[in-house]
């Protein structure tokens, strides 16, 4: 009897994701007695049999802790982790990524045979047996464990060993199929390509036992940044070589170069976004909502975290609305500043702002949304944030994950009403808060973005299409009337947010006078951030192209970042 091959049929293993699994030993010993209750019963089998099946099923399962406790190991003085060490060693060498044995039969001199198929990244199918000494410890049969079966095949004082190469490395396209890298030379070909193909070097640290267990030469380069690093994988190509038992050939693949990639890049737009950054330090970024696809990406704006600033106010007033703390109708006092924990939390300039909640919105009032944000409550805001994407990985390779403190570690209203205004310990790529606004463009639900053209990633939901549809008013207004002015569009409804993030405290101590500028001296640079997320249209029409825009130490989000998202979202609106 061969047993089922259902380790090779499993689709999450057939993408070569780690094998070895960790199940309780209560639930293992468990599954494991049923199995070989209901493949021997009625048979008289002997125990050598048993003791070898049993420990050729916990290793189709990867449970390696139920192996260690089969086999007769630690009375040699070998640790569960020597063991496991020496595992999953030979499955990284063998770039294993299944294994399946069949019924096991006596062999001579004590050892059970069992027909072995494994299943490798980068030599192929491997047919050999697994042949497996049995001992007594305690009367109790046991495996007499040796180094030589950590691998099925392996005769006595072979070790197992691997050379292996890759194939020419794919070609990287844009969204028109235009190059934007050719293979291993990684030769951008325009400065559109330059400034988003990414380079290849040497393989990172943290990704040696990952690429070693996927068959990659520890001297090949990999990619390391841009469109080459997300697309690392597909554009490798499947690895070959030889695998041997000492100077014995096992297996031998030949490499099989990957079909080029298309990305979701659109050149035009991508220049566009070029040519607005000029050359600053900061990120600019533009997505269709809908889709998911990334039409251009410049500069950090999948690495730069900095803190938002009021773009995060967008999360604040989803929060309160959905609490039921403001309504777009409720007003506020005109005030200059609040007072949280005897702290002012100024508006910008010092200048007067309130009334309404869209007014309050569309100027940026921290004077209305810190004490918002304190109301709220450190644990409803972080929750709303989760929603939004923070402290979620974005499932690219290479982009950082936007984080803020767990609630319990924010601290007091001070602290919660200056992370509500995105201040604080909280932190964003200009992705997470485009993404933020195409959240609202989407009627509350968040798009999973994507590089690669074609693929459909879904959506997960955040708030109620009627709080996001309160929420797009509100961003309309902050471009129509408010701090966005400079994003607007003719004949087209714009809704955006503006955000000036504070990187140092510039306040003057009373009784102090400021420092007088050195004549001559470089003007400093500003101390803020600028930011600017927008989509178009808003409305009843679907919306079509999202922005986001930071400017690092550059300044205010209204003055500096939005004309280049103005600039960008005409861009991404044309047709194509």
């Amino acid at each position: 009897m061969i047993y089922r091959l259902s380790a090779l049929t499993d689709p999450a293993q057939r993408q070569g994701r780690a094998r070895w699994r960790r199940f309780a030993p209560i639930a293992g010993a468990a599954v494991l007695a049923f199995g070989a209750g209901a493949l021997l019963a009625g048979q008289h089998v002997p125990e050598s049999q048993r003791t070898a099946e049993r420990y050729a099923q916990a290793w189709e399962a990867g449970d390696l802790a139920r192996m260690f406790a089969l086999s007769d190991a630690e009375s040699h003085g070998r640790s569960l982790r020597d063991f496991a060490r020496a595992h999953r060693d030979a499955e990284a060498t063998a770039t294993v990524r299944a294994v399946a044995f069949g019924a096991p039969r006596d062999g001579d001199d004590g050892v059970v045979v069992l027909p072995a198929v494994i299943r490798t990244r980068a030599f192929g199918t491997v047919h050999t047996e697994l042949r497996l000494p049995i001992t007594k410890l305690d009367g109790e049969p046991r495996v007499a464990w040796s180094e030589e079966l950590a691998f099925p095949g392996l005769r006595r004082g072979e070790r197992l060993g691997a050379r292996t190469e890759l194939p020419p490395r794919a070609a990287l396209l844009a969204r028109d199929r235009t190059p934007l890298a050719r293979g291993a030379d990684d030769q951008a070909l325009s400065p559109v390509a330059a400034s988003i193909a990414g380079s290849l070097g040497p393989i990172p640290e943290e990704r040696v036992a990952e690429l070693r267990a996927a068959g990659v030469p520890p001297d090949a380069e990999v990619g390391t940044s841009g469109l080459e690093r997300i697309f690392d994988d597909e554009l490798r190509g499947t690895p070959g070589g030889v695998l041997l038992a000492g100077e014995r050939l096992l297996a031998s693949q030949a490499p099989q170069p990957a079909d080029p990639v298309r990305t979701t890049i659109a050149p035009k737009v991508q220049q566009t976004a070029i040519d607005a950054l000029a050359g600053r330090l900061g990120g600019v970024i533009a997505m269709r909502p809908r889709s998911g696809e990334v039409l251009a990406a410049v500069g950090i704006p999948l690495s730069g975290l900095q803190p938002p600033g009021s773009t995060f106010k967008i999360v604040t007033v989803t929060a309160g609305l959905e609490e039921g703390i403001t309504k777009p109708s409720k007003t506020y006092p005109v005030e200059t500043e609040a007072v949280l924990e005897g702290v002012p939390l100024e508006n910008a300039h010092g200048e007067p702002c309130g009334g309404t909640l869209v007014q309050s919105f569309a100027h940026s009032c921290n004077s209305v949304f810190a004490p918002m944000g304190a109301e709220l409550g450190a644990q409803r805001l972080v929750e709303a944030a989760h929603r939004f994407g923070f402290d979620q990985p974005v499932g690219i390779p290479g982009v950082a994950t936007p984080t803020l403190p767990p609630a319990e570690e924010i601290g007091d209203d001070l602290a919660v009403g200056s992370s509500a205004i995105g201040q604080g310990r909280v932190e964003a790529t200009t992705l997470t808060m485009t993404l933020v606004a195409a959240t609202i463009a989407l009627e509350g639900k968040r798009p999973l973005p994507t590089f690669e053209h074609g693929e459909r990633r879904g959506t997960v939901p955040v708030t109620t299409p009627e709080i996001a549809r309160q929420v797009e008013r509100m961003m309309e207004a902050a471009v129509s009337d408010g701090t966005g002015a400079a994003a607007a569009i003719p004949g087209r409804r714009v809704a955006g947010k503006t955000g000036t993030a504070e990187l140092e405290d510039t306040r003057v101590a009373p009784g102090t006078e400021a420092p007088a500028p050195v004549p001559g001296a470089e003007p400093e640079p500003p101390s803020t951030d600028a930011w600017f997320v927008a989509y178009a249209p808003g409305g009843k029409r679907p919306p079509r192209a999202a922005v986001g825009v930071l400017l690092v130490r550059a300044g205010g989000g209204g003055d500096v970042a939005a004309p280049v998202a103005r600039t960008v979202l005409e861009a991404a609106l044309r047709p194509r």
